[in-house]
């Protein structure tokens, strides 16, 4: 995304602006990941792209060896895989409240008849929203930080 916006702004953008093209993109990421689940590779993915977006709106290298908290409190973003967990905990929480007969309920209530295939099982997004909930019950615990 940095190349583009250089390569058709060239110099002509300011930091404002160019950080409003960050949220949107950070929307369009967020878009539909309600129910995904996210490995740790994908998380370490998406922190690793936003920070090297947000070096280079600030003209930091790595060598500078500024920590990514100083960064994101410059820019005052926030941590994009946070914001996908948080939405993810709210989305829980709206189709907990859901009545029985609504479609999205009933997807988060099924549990599929039959055998599993061999071997480990894929993590799903049920177990893990349980899983960093630590074991507190269907709904997460408000208090907590994600």
């Amino acid at each position: 995304m940095n190349g583009a916006i250089r390569r058709y702004f060239g110099k002509q953008l300011n930091k404002e602006t160019k950080l409003r093209i960050h949220n949107t993109a950070k929307a369009a990421l967020k878009f539909g990941s309600e129910a995904r689940v996210l490995k740790k590779r994908e998380e370490q993915r998406l922190e690793a792209a936003q920070m090297e977006y947000l070096r280079h709106l600030l003209g930091i290298t790595k060598l500078d060896k500024e920590k990514n908290q100083c960064i994101r409190g410059k820019t005052r973003a926030q941590n994009t895989v946070k914001e996908i967990k948080q939405y993810q905990k709210k989305w829980l929480q709206h189709v907990q409240r859901m009545d029985t007969s609504r479609i999205p309920k009933q997807a988060q209530q099924y549990t599929p008849k039959g055998r599993r295939n061999i071997g480990r099982p894929r993590k799903n997004w049920r177990d893990q929203l349980h899983f960093e909930d630590e074991g507190t019950g269907n709904m997460p615990n408000p208090s907590r930080t994600w």
